[in-house]
């Protein structure tokens, strides 16, 4: 049995509703087992877990404490015998693709290029908000409120009409039978159905990433409920999640000391946490590193990043600097390649090269330019197919060899100990702990914030969009255990590094990418033709505007002269206002190379 701290006693000695606010590696799995253990064996207690991973591994933490009145289950997993069983449901394992609602719904082309695949987008975007909401119709949201880019929102409003009235057809479809059901529309389903479930005890595991609709399910409880999360850990309101922790009025504890990291490491939490008295009403921050790691040897080192596209920038860096280490992608690099929706980076790259009859995802290849892709992104909001767009631009036709060599040098997962790098996105490492970590700089500094703050004013920016921000870097810094790397501008002023905390580069220096979050910023870039000079892919893409245009014959043949002449590739790119990828994947498809037997320079 462990050693309890006088906060946990303090937990277990309370009786009632409560809420504990524990933060990174503060041992809250096992003060609930102690919890749990504290009473009386004949309490019926249900542990509720946010996910099925985290479902696992505490049912195996229970059963290791041989704690047979606890009962294990995640929100899904109680609703889905509750409403699939019952109504002979057939579930549909992944979730429906914007061209399979286009039939399905009868959705018909209009005038607009690819109208109908973005209705769709739209569509499953208001149904999967409603499936997570507490609204008792579809009509009681305001989904429009929900869409930070201008020229997406612009769109939804004109087609507001549409959206909702096959939103409404869709959700009826599904509650009939008619077609199979998603999860979150039978967890939606139990929760208007207004479930009593058998319990003396409910323990709410990770509150912080609960929806709206798992929340109204715990609350609408009569008995004991205890929610137990991080509220600065609070990464998933693209998914819904509404901090459920702020949102309970229970008594409140806490567990503030980490036995994951030392003293370096909580300071610059404390630091990063700090950011938020910019956008809120500045609150006590109560962290406290008490692990001591001295004279103990590195065992797993890992690159997270804010975004994929920030992560595969530094990973490809990396293997072509060292191509013999071994690498895990947790997740697995396969999972960093494809998009929600279902497009591959080989989709895109096909469509950059203008190879039709290569691409497989049927939305992809309805598409007939990389501007017919920009303006689907335009209108939806795609934040996924907009970084595969910058990753394929970037790196254009290089793109195959690179993910090859990634998955040739990615061990396997039995072997994932012996990886001499971890690469992970921060959602991805959520709950994972490394000895040394190297952020990469793609995250939300407090320059960057203030200078948000400054360009929308008080009024008009999303306080819980930038808190999420702020969010991502605390989680991002609470993964080390011993050393942590990071860039300059995370420091306090004055703060030269040590043995623990690693700055590298300085203010504004790195890759430096749009953040999902910061409203209109990228439709603003776009529009004005301007970007911010730190905007390093926005930029780019400023720099080159014709790099989307079709080629015409006009300049297919100058290209062809040119090419013939000797120039080299920085110097076509600049006489076409193209990227260098784009000068090369022209060059490819003319088959230049062959024909006049000419190497690029």
């Amino acid at each position: 049995m462990i050693t309890l701290t006088d906060e946990q006693q303090q937990i277990i000695s309370t009786s009632g509703d409560l809420k504990v606010n524990a933060v990174a590696g503060s041992g809250k799995t096992s003060t609930m087992i102690a919890y749990a253990a504290s009473l009386p064996a004949s309490t019926r207690i249900l542990y509720l877990a946010f996910n099925r991973s985290v479902k696992m591994e505490a049912a195996e933490r229970f059963k290791s404490e041989r704690l047979k009145n606890v009962r294990v289950e995640t929100a899904h997993s109680l609703a889905y015998r509750r409403v699939v069983h019952y109504h002979g449901y057939k579930v549909r394992t992944t979730g429906y693709k914007s061209h399979e609602l286009v039939p399905l719904l009868g959705i018909r082309a209009g005038s607009e290029p690819l109208l109908e695949y973005i209705l769709a987008n739209h569509i499953m975007r208001l149904v999967a908000m409603f499936c997570n909401s507490t609204a008792n119709e579809v009509n009681e949201l305001d989904y429009l409120s929900t869409i930070a880019d201008e020229q997406s929102r612009t769109f939804a409003s004109q087609h507001r009409g549409t959206i909702y009235q096959l939103a409404r057809i869709f959700l009826a479809k599904m509650n009939a039978g008619d077609i199979e059901i998603t999860h979150d529309f039978y967890l939606k389903k139990f929760q208007l159905s207004r479930p009593q479930l058998p319990f003396d005890v409910i323990l709410f595991d990770e509150g912080q990433d609960a929806s709206a609709v798992m929340l109204d399910i715990f609350m609408q409880q009569s008995c004991t409920k205890v929610i137990v999360g991080d509220t600065h850990q609070q990464i998933y309101a693209w998914r819904f999640a509404v901090n459920s922790l702020q949102k309970t009025s229970f008594p409140t504890l806490h567990l503030s000391r980490s036995f994951r990291f030392g003293t370096e490491v909580a300071s610059l939490a404390k630091h990063v946490l700090g950011w938020k008295k910019h956008i809120q009403k500045e609150t006590e921050v109560l962290v406290e590193g008490v692990a001591n790691h001295d004279n103990q040897a590195v065992s797993s080192r890992a690159t997270i990043a804010r975004t994929n596209l920030g992560l595969l920038l530094r990973a490809i860096d990396f293997i072509e600097k060292h191509p013999r280490k071994k690498l895990w992608f947790e997740g697995n690099v396969h999972s960093y390649t494809y998009a929600d929706e279902g497009a591959s980076l080989y989709d895109i790259l096909n469509l950059y090269n203008e190879e039709f009859r290569r691409i497989r995802d049927p939305l992809i290849k309805n598409m007939k330019s990389l501007e017919d892709l920009e303006e689907y992104i335009d209108k939806t909001g795609d934040v996924q197919l907009s970084m595969m767009l910058e990753i394929v631009t970037e790196y254009g036709n290089r793109i195959p060899g690179l993910i090859r060599q990634l998955k040739d040098q990615q061990v396997t997962p039995d072997d994932r100990d012996t990886a001499d790098r971890i690469f992970s996105t921060v959602h991805r490492c959520k709950g994972m702990e490394y000895d040394d970590v190297y952020l990469v700089n793609d995250f939300m500094t407090e320059e960057r914030l203030l200078d948000t703050i400054e360009e929308y004013g008080e009024t008009n920016i999303d306080r819980e969009r930038l808190n999420e921000e702020i969010n991502l870097v605390y989680v991002a810094v609470t993964r080390a255990r011993k050393k942590l790397r990071v860039p300059a501008e995370f420091l306090p002023e004055g703060f030269k590094g040590g043995d623990v905390i690693v700055p590298y580069g300085k203010p504004r220096e790195g890759i430096d990418i749009n953040m999902k979050g910061i409203p209109e910023h990228r439709a603003k870039a776009r529009d004005e033709k301007t970007s911010d000079p730190s905007d390093w892919l926005t930029e780019k893409r400023r720099k080159h505007p014709g790099a989307y245009r079709k080629w015409t014959d006009e300049q297919d043949l100058d290209l062809t002269l040119k090419f013939c002449e000797g120039w080299p590739v920085d110097q076509l790119a600049r006489h076409f206002e193209r990227t260098p990828g784009a000068i090369r994947s022209r060059i490819q498809k003319l088959e230049l190379q062959e024909l006049y037997g000419i190497s690029l320079s």
